[in-house]
């Protein structure tokens, strides 16, 4: 359904696709800030829960988020692209980036901080039953624990990487709404139930808690767009079949 005008062809491309239990979670964010559109919005309380019936004004919400009043008069009352909140976003975290990058590289680049923070809370034997519940080899060589190893694991792109992006944004559902991604609790999917509540997802939970969300744009920004990033490999996992 078209309720603007304003199109992002990074952003919206991925909200079109995303059911009302994926969107569910980027509209608990939004309505966390001060002053948040969406939710007084006609068609907003017309229609939801129904989040897909107005998937376009959760997008210009977002990047509304990402600027100012002001700036936004001269963008013709419209927010930064999202490929600019996207890199606003990365360098709070302090994640290495080119601005010329795609969007995929840039989110992964976030994406990487925080799975290196949460990766060097680990053991070794952590790391372990961490390959294994991921499909790996139960008698795996140590030199495969390596954060490089994991890394290198989670930039080859497929199942692997969407489990280690699905836990992060599985785990910032907890610790931000209070109940994680009704998705991810989904077995089948996640291989094993145990990688929602495991070293891993502890230790993610650790790096949240020392992540500076301070002002109020990042404490809506970085959760959704690290949310979408969630998403987009979810939307690029169906189109390649990476399982």
């Amino acid at each position: 359904m078209k309720n603007t005008d304003i199109y992002d062809s990074n952003l919206n491309i991925v909200l079109d696709k995303a059911s009302n239990e994926d969107l569910d979670p980027l509209v608990e964010y939004l309505s966390k800030k001060f002053s948040c559109d969406l939710v007084v919005d006609t068609v907003y309380k017309e229609n939801s829960p129904n989040h897909s019936k107005y998937a376009d004004l959760i997008a210009k919400e977002i990047r509304d988020m990402g600027g100012n009043s002001f700036m936004n008069m001269f963008r013709g009352f419209e927010g930064p692209s999202y490929h600019e909140v996207v890199c606003d976003v990365a360098s709070k975290l302090k994640a290495s980036y080119d601005k010329n990058d795609s969007i995929e590289n840039i989110e992964n680049s976030i994406l990487e901080v925080i799975l290196t923070k949460a990766l060097e809370k680990m053991t070794n034997e952590e790391k372990q039953l961490l390959l294994k519940e991921m499909g790996g080899k139960s008698n795996i060589n140590i030199a495969l624990l390596s954060t490089k190893s994991f890394l290198t694991l989670f930039r080859t792109g497929g199942f692997a990487s969407y489990q280690m992006t699905l836990i992060i944004a599985n785990q910032m559902s907890r610790m931000l709404l209070g109940r994680g991604l009704m998705f991810a609790t989904n077995t089948a999917l996640m291989k094993s139930a145990s990688l929602i509540t495991g070293p891993f997802a502890l230790a993610v939970t650790s790096v949240w808690s020392a992540i500076d969300m301070s002002g109020p744009a990042y404490k809506v920004t970085i959760p959704c767009v690290i949310h979408i990033a969630m998403l987009r490999k979810k939307v690029n996992r169906k189109r390649f079949k990476f399982w």
